[in-house]
């Protein structure tokens, strides 16, 4: 049974990695403060964006355990690590930077965006103002050219 957070969102999407599956890894969330760091990122920012594309997001990265983010490679201080972060694509084909222009034409709430050349990375903070920084990853400036 899927524990809800929204009319869209679950948890277990969020705990969801093949990666983890591959290795073994416990990617369950550990603890209310990381549960709640998703919550809100769900209903600020992505439900708001699902409710507004009126088509299914696609999560392929939520919350990240260190030791799976540490075999994904990615930085120590990861949003991924906190809850505070998604990784996604819109199921239809919508592109990359059609999906962050909507997030910035609806003036939706994220500490940061980046541009990936097959999903979008955004995040919410918990706690503190939200930088609003867009970054382009070198996948997706490749991908332009």
């Amino acid at each position: 049974m899927k524990t809800p957070i929204s009319k869209h969102f679950n948890y277990e999407e969020f705990e969801f990695s093949q990666k983890a599956n591959e290795l073994g890894i416990d990617n369950n969330i550990p603890s209310d403060k990381i549960r709640f760091a998703i919550r809100l990122l769900v209903l600020n920012l992505l439900e708001p964006l699902r409710e507004i594309l009126q088509r299914p997001l696609i999560l392929t990265s939520g919350y990240r355990c260190p030791a799976l983010n540490k075999e994904v490679g990615k930085a120590n201080d990861s949003q991924h690590l906190k809850g505070e972060a998604a990784d996604l694509h819109c199921e239809g084909a919508l592109e990359v930077l059609s999906l962050a222009q909507i997030v910035l034409r609806h003036k939706l709430p994220f500490d940061q965006m980046i541009l990936y050349e097959s999903f979008l990375h955004l995040s919410f903070k918990a706690n503190g103002q939200q930088r609003r920084q867009i970054l382009y990853d070198k996948s997706y400036k490749e991908a332009q050219l």
